[in-house]
């Protein structure tokens, strides 16, 4: 279960030639890949393209009536790997996925596609995750285009321009018969718009003609002496190839004047952004019209070395806008201008940042610096960013000492916080051990209330970073986490196959729950969700038995915290050896209420008998301690301050929030804890005998209300 349907909007992918299509970039992307005959995608699911995985498998049926082949991959590695269709036969492939991570993953099969080459067009669209709100390591793929010559293309963040980039990556694929990346950045996924549909096209050659029709050629596979052939061709005739034809359909755009003082070359993802700084400096209009000359590199790899020149005859200075870091573009200009004798100063990370995300404010701040240095007089006498040299800058206070820190944890209701609510338990008892983690939401582990684990080392690999500690002379055994999508992505074989073949001693605990929830709520292998196009429902338990684990135990409920608790403790004191594997399930919560609340909505609304547990601490009972916060960390879970003059600390307090999912009160059983808590359950639609109960409870414990009130000592009496 995706956390977002697209079953609706998929129906505008049906749109013919001339009719307007509007949507965001995901829908525009999947819509460009139809009308360019695309024979089949793959991919990953992973932020910023998440969301194109879903759209794609919501428009099976779409996919299918066209005759594409849709395959929701078991890695990025698998759906470049697929790209291998490309290769001998005329047939469009596709893959997506999030970088830098995912092509990290995809490395080797990436490499080895470059190296061959491809007949028919190979498009790799990968979100690029950059910035302050990316969930991943700082990398660029800028980098894996450069290692493996395949061409880079970063589109202009508007609609028009995504899907003419997909049909320009198709093309110089074939022209150049090399695969081509499409990055596109949350900014250019999600953004809105509208372009003119063309009809969709059925793939010339399908699958399943090419199965009919079996191709080889020696020349294309990667290995020696072809493999160094490959290496001539790639630089003797797929970039000349590449280069003429980014040239010949004008792929990089100029805008703005034609000559000038200065200019500014940029990716085209950053085009936007440079837009708007403009207009803030008081350079462009609202429809983007400027007069300062503009070189979009809407193609980032291969540079084109003649166009940048002539971009540069007759300016004083250009402010090179790269994000990220390191500054490739600016590096291969530089170096370009030095040999051709060019005088133009070109600049770059000495206005911008030279890491981190360019934000808005970092744009203005970058180009109005550059330009007040370089061209003061092209800048206007009002402008009308607050940034102008003859004004006081605003003291703004620092956010840090304002704004209370918010670090990332888990969803209200998540089964995956009593896991370590029950870890930190066991380590009050046998003492701390070494932990590692792994990608996933159970990756908020690290952070307060828990701070468990030392170590993340790739999604699947929690294991696999603990096997350095497999010592025969250790006293204590390590523990490690791997979430079920991770398991299924890469831990089988790394993590788990790894400890199998080298006797690994230590624990491993698998959180099961139901879903690749970290990347959106995607069914995967274990789903326990009957998935009508793929195959679920295939546990976990039996494929750690059959990769020979002997000591397996499952827990079917992790609220269950004293269970979670014992297990735990078990496994870190057995006397048998080799790798402990705990799968601890229980379903996301997040996936849970989506499902249910509909359900229960519906049987409401419709006069059916629904009962809602609700959760809560007796004021009276609460001590005020506060150690069940610490154990479980629940967003519902706060303080509250009573107006009993007696009682100075706040007491603990469950709001609105609560899902029900009854952690707090096992935790605080677990712990031997105060017994505060209560269970309260809302019957919607009672049965006649539950409101004549209800009715009957009122009036008793309204009469028992009076009779203490009658027995209280009156301290405020009439005068005398």
């Amino acid at each position: 279960m995706a956390e977002r349907s697209f079953a609706k909007e998929v129906q505008k992918l049906r749109l013919g030639a001339g009719e307007e299509f509007s949507g965001e970039g995901i829908l525009a992307i999947t819509k460009a890949l139809l009308q360019c005959g695309v024979g089949y995608v793959g991919g990953y699911q992973g932020a910023p393209i998440s969301h194109l995985m879903d759209v794609l498998a919501d428009a099976q049926e779409i996919l299918g009536e066209l005759g594409v082949h849709f395959e929701a991959s078991a890695s990025e590695a698998t759906a470049t790997a697929m790209l291998a269709a490309s290769v001998h036969y005329p047939i469009r492939g596709a893959c997506t996925y999030k970088s830098t991570v995912g092509t990290n993953v995809a490395s080797d099969a990436l490499a080895n596609l470059a190296s061959g080459g491809v007949t028919g067009g190979a498009l790799i669209i990968v979100g690029e995750d950059y910035g302050e709100g990316s969930s991943i390591m700082q990398e660029r793929s800028h980098a894996f285009a450069m290692k493996s010559q395949v061409w880079l293309l970063d589109p202009r963040p508007n609609l028009p321009s995504i899907v003419k980039a997909v049909e320009d990556g198709f093309e110089l694929s074939e022209a150049s018969n090399t695969p081509v990346m499409l990055q596109v950045r949350i900014k250019c996924c999600h953004v809105h718009g509208k372009f003119v549909a063309k009809d969709n096209q059925r793939p010339t050659m399908t699958v399943a003609d090419a199965l009919e029709n079996p191709r080889r050629d020696t020349g294309r596979i990667v290995l020696p002496p072809a493999s160094f052939n490959h290496e001539k061709e790639k630089v003797e005739k797929r970039w000349p190839a590449a280069v003429d034809f980014i040239k010949s359909r004008q792929i990089n755009e100029v805008f703005g004047a034609s000559t000038g003082k200065i200019g500014l070359v940029m990716q085209g993802g950053m085009y936007n952004s440079v837009i708007r700084a403009l207009q803030r400096l008081g350079l462009a209009d609202i429809y983007g019209d400027t007069e300062v000359p503009l070189y979009v590199l809407n193609a980032v790899y291969p540079l084109i070395d003649d166009e940048f020149l002539e971009f540069c005859e007759g300016k004083d200075a250009v402010l090179v806008i790269e994000e990220g870091q390191p500054n490739y573009i600016e590096q291969a200009f530089g170096s370009l201008l030095y040999r051709n004798g060019g005088t133009t100063r070109l600049l770059g990370k000495g206005y911008l940042p030279v890491a981190g995300e360019y934000t808005g404010q970092v744009m203005l701040d970058g180009i109005g610096d550059f330009l007040r240095e370089h061209a003061p007089d092209v800048l206007p006498d009002a402008i009308r960013a607050p940034n102008r040299p003859d004004e006081s800058p605003v003291d703004l206070p620092e956010l840090a000492k304002v704004v209370p820190g918010r670090p990332p944890g888990f969803c209200t209701g998540c089964p995956e916080r009593p896991i370590f609510a029950a870890t930190k338990l066991v380590e009050n008892e046998l003492g701390p051990h070494h932990i590692a983690s792994d990608i996933g939401c159970h990756l908020f582990s690290i952070m307060p209330p828990f701070e468990l684990g030392a170590t993340t080392m790739g999604y699947g690999l929690g294991p696999a970073s603990a096997s350095a500690f497999n010592s025969p002379d250790a006293k204590r055994r390590s523990i490690s986490f791997v979430g079920d999508g991770g398991f299924w992505h890469n831990g089988l074989t790394s993590s788990i196959g790894n400890a199998v073949f080298n006797r690994n001693d230590g624990v491993i605990v698998i959180v099961d729950n139901y879903y690749s929830a970290a990347t959106g709520g995607q069914d995967i292998l274990s789903s326990r969700a009957t998935n009508k196009s793929k195959s679920t429902k295939h546990p976990i338990t039996e494929a750690v038995k059959g990769m020979g684990v002997k000591w397996v135990r499952h827990l079917d409920r992790t609220y269950d915290v004293t269970k979670m608790q014992a297990t735990l403790k078990e496994a870190l004191t057995t006397e048998e050896s080799g790798p402990k594997v705990i799968i601890a399930s229980s379903e996301c919560m997040l996936n849970r209420q989506r499902r249910e609340k509909p359900l229960a909505a519906k049987a409401i609304k419709g006069g059916e008998r629904v009962v809602k547990p609700r959760f809560g601490v007796d004021e009276d009972v609460c001590t005020g301690d506060h150690a069940c916060m610490r154990l479980s960390g629940c967003p519902s879970l706060s303080v509250k301050t009573l107006d009993d003059p007696l009682r100075d600390d706040p007491v603990a307090h469950i709001d609105h929030t609560c899902v029900g999912c009854g952690n707090c009160g096992e935790v605080a059983d677990a712990a031997v804890l105060c017994p505060s808590f209560y269970r309260a359950d809302t019957v919607h639609n009672p049965t006649g005998a539950e409101r004549f109960s209800a009715k009957m409870s009122r009036r008793v414990i309204g009469w028992l209300q009076q009779r203490r009130e009658g027995k209280r000592l009156n301290f405020g009496g009439a005068a005398a």
